[in-house]
């Protein structure tokens, strides 16, 4: 493409080529670029508008949020010159680059601010300078780019409620005719996989969503996400890039074009050299460091692994996070307090900087996910070796008696108003910061809103919340769990079972260091290395296949993969284990779907869909998960009511009692 070629490019499509770079993509249409364009040279008197006076302007590209690419064009330099970039939007990224080298966007000499100004005006210019309108008017405001061209303060568009002066960053005009020559020349600069680990490792970020930073801070915004040429550069599966994009999804869009603003190098030609792209991490980790601080960095197998979990409030990053330094997570970092307020939709539940959502995703995401941290990573690991820490932190924030959770709908037949809950609940009504549209119970723990009426005159169940700080066995506890009984009890069970004697066991095996390092608590022999002896001796076994024994009997997903992973075995030594429990009768051989794993307990099987795990029927029972309608299993394990030695102690005392899978 030669100079002055970018006006023939397609520039609607520019769009997703900035996705997460700029704001209301939907405002976006063919000619931006040109309207771009035309900005800069009204600015410089370079170009001469239609209409009286010339107020009509150069027009409105996009919704206005490229004037931000001033002093941080840097961001849109990046991502045109990676590898990850598909080549139709490099394309396109490099006809706005070519376009921004000519503009006074791009002058470092520019006298240039921009703003918020009360005006319904388009644009202005007189011997003094220039000022243009570059976004749509929202309340009689608009954003402005102004330039300054003489001593005096230049023509304004209205009165100024907002004004800076534009960062001065990468991108001269020298710089950007270079870099997009280079790219031209040579194709795009070759990716580095030590410079994503580099940034992996100085910021915390977990691997997927380093390579998305290191590409331009790519954002989710149109499906696929990634495509496979994407994905074999940048070394993601589908589910570490959608990971990735959830962890830097709490980004603005001005976050990622000042993050990424000055990561280049001064002379472009340094991203071809080999350590070029370690260059870019490296600064960019030190502006993610300035203003995101720096997280902990965990091991690459943990990270995978919480990936699989396919969590969908958190990203696997900042589940990690919420173990290794959870005092410094949003909604778990200090004591919340929390309301009710109106809303369209009925009564909602709200804070001062709506940190109960952060709160809620943490919750939900974390607790019933302890166990499984606790039985599936190993000892050492600093995400494990955080659990302790974690939930005395939910305990404490639990405890501050400003926090309301929420506790479901009443279960049926408890009653469908405020009015039939009085009798149990008290007649004060909720005394808020502001007053409530619809009639409500307070009694110091329980908080019921009614529902609201819909335009068919149908009325909604009552919302039920609670004070956590004030949940325990006194009468006012006991109506709150008989109200909420059966499904849809939302925070209430998480409560419970964090204040239970459980989690606390569970949390006191972590902290006791009763595992060797690198150990796995699912692994009978290390956590339970007496009751192994005892089955042994029992069944006339060697160790190593009753250790075996004993998980196809506890643990729901004791497959093949996972076993050695536990154990620490090699394929030979667990089939070696596994034949020698065929042989004996105590288990079976077989295929079936989704189990991964070759040997099974003797009796029903129950078969499941993703997500869900299937497993022989007397395990399911074992571990307290019930059958869906279709009598398959179509719920997610329940929170463990056992320790896993006292797991393995039950099962095995079930078959000693004659009571095993048959």
């Amino acid at each position: 493409m030669t100079t002055g070629a970018w006006t023939a490019v397609d520039d609607q499509r520019v769009v997703p080529a900035l996705g997460g770079l700029i704001e209301g993509t939907g405002m976006w249409r063919t000619g931006t670029l040109a309207c771009m364009d035309r900005t800069g040279r009204f600015l410089t008197g370079a170009w001469d508008p239609p209409g009286p006076e010339g107020e009509d302007g150069p027009g409105i590209a996009g919704e206005g949020s490229w004037a931000r690419f001033i002093g941080r064009i840097g961001a849109v330099a990046l991502r045109a010159a990676v590898a990850s970039t598909r080549p139709e939007r490099r394309e396109r990224l490099l006809a706005l680059l070519e376009m921004w080298a000519e503009s006074p966007f791009a002058d470092p000499a520019a006298r240039l601010r921009t703003g918020i100004v009360v005006t319904e005006r388009l644009a202005v210019r007189d011997g003094r300078g220039a000022a243009v309108s570059v976004g749509w008017s929202r309340e009689g405001r608009r954003r402005f780019v102004e330039l300054r061209t003489g001593d005096a303060e230049p023509p304004s568009l209205g009165e100024i409620e907002e004004a800076r002066d534009v960062p001065r960053g990468w991108g001269s005009p020298e710089q950007l005719r270079r870099l997009v020559a280079l790219v031209r020349e040579r194709g795009p600069a070759p990716w580095d996989r030590e410079a994503v680990a580099l940034l992996r490792e100085r910021t915390g970020m977990g691997r997927p969503a380093a390579s998305l930073a290191l590409a331009g801070l790519l954002e989710r915004m149109y499906v696929p996400f990634l495509d496979a040429d994407e994905r074999a550069t940048l070394r993601l599966k589908v589910a570490e890039a959608e990971d990735g994009a959830s962890e830097l999804a709490r980004l603005t869009a001005l976050e990622r074009l000042e993050l990424l603003a000055d990561v280049l190098p001064e002379d472009p030609a340094e991203l071809w050299e080999p350590d070029g792209m370690r260059g870019v991490a490296e600064r960019l980790a030190e502006a993610w460091q300035a203003r995101r601080g720096r997280r902990a960095v965990v091991p690459e197998r943990t990270l995978k692994a919480v990936v699989e979990l396919q969590l969908l409030r958190l990203s696997a990053a900042e589940f990690c996070a919420a173990f290794t330094h959870p005092a410094a997570e949003p909604g778990l970092s200090a004591p919340l307090d929390t309301w009710i307020k109106n809303s369209e939709h009925g009564p909602l539940l709200t804070d001062a900087r709506w940190d109960i959502v952060r709160f809620e995703d943490r919750l939900h995401s974390l607790v019933p996910h302890l166990a499984w941290v606790y039985a599936e990573l190993p000892a050492g690991d600093p995400v494990r070796e955080g659990l302790p820490g974690l939930v005395r932190l939910l305990l404490e924030r639990l405890d501050h008696p400003g926090l309301l959770l929420r506790a479901g709908r009443p279960a049926a037949g408890s009653g469908r108003t405020v009015a039939e809950l009085q009798e149990r609940f008290g007649f004060r009504p909720y005394a808020g910061p502001e007053r409530l549209d619809v009639a409500s119970i307070d009694d110091g723990l329980t908080v019921i809103t009614d529902g609201t009426v819909d335009r068919r005159g149908h009325r909604s169940p009552p919302r039920v919340h609670f004070r956590p700080a004030f949940y325990g066995d006194d009468e006012r506890s006991q109506a709150l769990a008989a109200l909420t009984s059966g499904f849809g009890r939302e925070d209430l069970p998480l409560v419970e079972w964090l204040r239970g004697p459980v989690c606390a066991r569970i949390a006191e095996r972590v902290e006791s260091a009763s595992l060797p390092v690198g150990a796995y608590e699912s692994n009978p022999a290390a956590s339970a290395p007496d009751l192994v002896a005892r089955v042994a001796d029992a069944l006339g076994l060697d160790e190593d296949a009753a250790a075996l024994h004993l998980q196809l009997l506890a643990l729901p997903a004791p497959t093949d993969r996972n076993v050695r992973t536990w154990n620490g075995w090699k394929t030979a030594r667990h089939q070696k284990a596994a034949a020698t429990l065929v042989e004996r009768g105590l288990v079976t051989e077989d295929k079936r779907p989704r189990a991964g794993r070759r040997v099974f307990l003797p009796g029903e099987w129950i078969h499941a869909k993703k997500p869900y795990q299937p497993m022989e029927a007397w395990k399911a029972e074992l571990i307290g998960l019930r059958r869906s309608y279709n009598r398959r299993l179509e719920s997610p394990l329940p929170l463990p009511t056992r320790t896993l030695p006292e797991l393995f102690a039950h099962a095995w005392s079930l078959v000693e009692k004659g009571e095993g899978p048959a």
